[in-house]
């Protein structure tokens, strides 16, 4: 696979001036990808790694139809590429699911985001969020709010579409020592619920309190 990767070439990611590999950068889609399957909310757009990924199976395409006929590191190196086009593939479409489930809701949290957070969409994304959340109105209001009294026909999408179930219970592994991690608010009967997350050790805890930890690596859904 190396040959066809060329893994000693770096490659530039969003994240300052660090650099990886092609096949870190891999190993970092493969990372997103479970992630956002196992994960209830859409995770952070991921579109550096998206397009690095893009550029190494064209050069990996490239490399395999220069390659002599009947090798058979040529067969070897076509099923990585099919592994990594699924693999991509199943990403975005699962982005892309997400995003037709609770377009207007994502749509509300970007307007309402500052500037300093991170967009969970890409330019496309969100074209297509715009997109289902017009054609779920036109469609709502054809068909139901006509229908109703005058003083009900206030069309709210992101309180009529469900959000994402935050409180939902995932498995996890931890990458990184994280010491006191609040898993539940403080409260007037009893003070913050914390945990001490230690590398190698897998829980299952509620979504919404390391979902951050997700984000910037610390842990990893499985």
């Amino acid at each position: 696979m190396d040959d066809f990767l060329n893994v000693s070439e770096l490659t530039e990611e969003d994240s300052g001036d660090e650099q990886f590999t092609a096949a870190q950068v891999l190993e970092k889609l493969e990372e997103a990808w479970m992630n956002e399957k196992l994960s209830p909310n859409l995770m952070e757009c991921k579109s550096e790694i998206v397009e690095c990924i893009l550029e190494q199976m064209q050069e990996m395409e490239d490399n395999i139809n220069r390659a002599k006929k009947g090798d058979l590191k040529v067969s070897l190196h076509r099923l990585e590429l099919d592994r990594i086009r699924y693999v991509l593939s199943s990403y975005l479409r699962c982005r892309l699911e997400k995003i037709e489930k609770h377009a207007p809701v994502l749509l509300e949290r970007e307007k309402s985001k500052n500037d300093i957070e991170p967009s969970r969409l890409s330019p496309e994304e969100f074209a297509f969020a715009k997109e289902v959340a017009g054609n779920l109105e036109t469609h709502l209001k054809m068909v139901v709010v006509k229908h109703m009294p005058r003083n009900l026909q206030n069309l709210d999408l992101p309180e009529i579409v469900p959000s994402p179930d935050l409180d939902h219970y995932v498995f996890l592994k931890v990458n990184k020592d994280e010491e006191g991690v609040i898993i539940d608010a403080e409260t007037e009967d009893h003070g913050a619920d914390k945990v001490d997350l230690e590398c190698g050790a897998q829980h299952l805890m509620r979504y919404k309190p390391i979902e951050a930890l997700i984000e910037n690596g610390t842990v990893s859904l499985m």
